[in-house]
């Protein structure tokens, strides 16, 4: 399906506590977001199944991708629009022959020799990052800063997202290094109203 990274919403499990994932997603659309990813580590393969279904059919009809994180048997048995991967994940290939040419694959990408080395006609998108430093993520790569996704952006010949540490406030600087959009998980999923926290980076 096509796919918008515009404003690329990535869940967190304790984040979402406060008003529920499915509440926390549906007004996180409502003001804007465009692309979602559901990530957990800490569920089961069948609990977050469920998860995936449960937001695939709150999704549809809103032209907003659901994406899974890492677990490529989650993607198939809830029947997601596409996998994302990391760089100790499922290989990108084996996602692309499981999920088949329609599917959205994602990478994450911290290096230029990894954007080098990754697989870019079986890709759809790259995750560029983290651009700082972040508490979401305990054992994310070196954070890069806006010149180095700039440096990276140069390189790259698909669709980019950036993450890591982004707020509204970076959404310019984002813009200016040459992303497709920017991807965040506390800067919505944390916040009292997901919706208002949603709009304001479209302002």
């Amino acid at each position: 399906m096509p796919f918008d990274l515009s404003l690329y919403l990535v869940t967190d499990a304790t984040l979402c506590q406060r008003h529920g994932l499915e509440r926390t997603v549906s007004e996180a659309v409502r003001g804007g977001v465009t692309m979602v990813q559901l990530r957990d580590k800490q569920a089961s393969d069948a609990q977050m199944i469920d998860q995936a279904r449960r937001l695939k059919a709150l999704l549809a009809g809103s032209g907003v991708a659901l994406i899974i994180n890492d677990r490529l048997e989650v993607a198939l048995a809830s029947q997601a629009d596409g996998l994302h991967v990391g760089q100790s994940d499922t290989t990108v290939r084996q996602a692309r022959v499981a999920m088949g040419p329609k599917a959205i694959l994602g990478l994450s990408i911290n290096t230029v020799e990894q954007l080098h080395d990754a697989p870019i006609d079986q890709l759809d998108y790259v995750g560029i990052g983290p651009i700082f430093a972040t508490p979401s993520k305990q054992d994310h790569a070196q954070p890069i800063g806006f010149g180095g996704l700039a440096s990276l952006i140069k390189d790259c010949p698909i669709p980019s997202v950036a993450i890591g540490g982004l707020n509204a406030s970076h959404v310019n600087a984002i813009r200016r290094a040459g992303a497709d959009g920017l991807a965040v998980i506390s800067a919505i999923c944390g916040q009292p109203d997901p919706e208002a926290a949603a709009r304001a980076f479209q302002r």
